[in-house]
């Protein structure tokens, strides 16, 4: 099984980093084979609407979205980290996230998805259920801790010492594991949910 883990934080060894080293070692012993992408401190610009990707199945800007489109498509997992800036995520990870879920047509149903975010002090929860957002729209069930996944920490590696923060990332690395491996056996006996073909509507008609 593969999990692929997004670094949003511009300092690949700030708090974010902390928080997903964590998990890491959770996954490697339960034998999960991770990688960690570091998107943070790329220039990576926002999605224009121009529809192309309906016909590539790329988004037209060809950059590290592109490069992560295979590593999704095969992982069982997405772990999702962001710091928190004026209660939102890094605006690179949000461009990273938006076009990375548009522009690819595989179906992203039963991966399962984790966010978390780390912050100096407040904005944590509404940062979280922003990018939780990504895999509800996708039929990704989203993997819960034991308490909402989030760190704190200022200066860059002072999240080391939120202990209550770490065991959080523990606890979500396991109980992500447990979902995905009992998806798998559930994949195997019963499938996937069948769908019905989508309904788009809008507030004109």
């Amino acid at each position: 099984m593969k999990v692929l883990m997004i670094n949003g934080s511009p300092r690949a060894k700030g708090n974010t980093a902390v928080a997903l080293e964590e998990m890491k070692k959770v996954f490697e012993s339960e034998g999960i084979e991770v990688e960690i992408l570091h998107v943070g401190g790329q220039s990576i610009r926002g999605c224009i609407a121009c529809g192309a990707c309906h016909e590539m199945g790329k988004c037209v800007y060809d950059d590290i979205v592109n490069d992560s489109i295979k590593k999704f498509e095969e992982c069982d997992g997405l772990v999702v980290g962001s710091p928190v800036y004026y209660a939102s995520a890094n605006a690179t990870v949000m461009a990273y996230l938006t076009r990375l879920f548009y522009s690819t047509n595989f179906s992203k149903t039963m991966k399962v998805g984790a966010a978390v975010v780390a912050a100096r002090r407040g904005g944590l929860s509404s940062t979280f259920d922003e990018l939780n957002k990504f895999f509800t729209i996708s039929g990704m069930p989203v993997a819960s801790g034991q308490y909402w996944n989030s760190i704190h920490g200022s200066k860059p590696g002072e999240a080391e010492q939120d202990e209550e923060g770490l065991q959080i990332m523990r606890t979500l690395a396991k109980n992500m594991t447990f979902l995905m491996k009992s998806i798998a056996l559930g994949k195997e006996k019963f499938g996937i949910p069948e769908k019905e073909a989508t309904v788009r509507t809008n507030f004109i008609h």
